[in-house]
């Protein structure tokens, strides 16, 4: 059996690479950048959502945040709310070009999941499921 210190750095390396792959599959033809990409995401699965928790969830200064904000809105993608009790709040919540942006990419990115899996053995499929639940504790995806 393999030590977890000699696992991690392939580990690693495989899901990075994989994550970048991913990533990758955006459509050529859209402006939108991983940032714009991830920002959108994040509204789509919390918001509506002040773009203080928003920054703090992207890992991002809040003025950056606000210029990604302001990115995504000239493209129609977000809107902000006005808090009614205190005006000094504003909430973001995608719009439904947005929905719709976000369901074509996740939809590209499984195609290319997809044929990449069809690629493989059926040995190699049936190792990939057998580790897919420790994957999704990792990943925090199931406890």
């Amino acid at each position: 059996m393999t030590s977890s210190g000699e696992l991690s750095p392939r580990l690693r390396m495989v899901t990075v690479r994989l994550y970048r792959l991913l990533r990758q599959q955006a459509d050529p033809e859209s402006d939108l950048s991983q940032n714009l990409i991830s920002a959108l995401a994040t509204i789509n699965q919390g918001g509506p959502i002040t773009l203080g928790r928003l920054a703090e969830l992207e890992r991002v200064q809040p003025p950056s945040m606000t210029r990604i904000v302001a990115k995504l809105e000239e493209r129609g993608l977000v809107r902000r709310e006005i808090d009614a009790a205190d005006r000094r709040i504003a909430r973001v919540q995608v719009t439904p070009e947005a929905v719709s942006v976000l369901g074509e990419l996740r939809s590209r990115r499984t195609e290319f999941l997809a044929a990449r899996l069809a690629a493989l053995t059926p040995a190699e499929m049936a190792a990939l499921e057998a580790a897919l639940p420790a994957l999704e504790r990792l990943a925090g995806v199931v406890e």
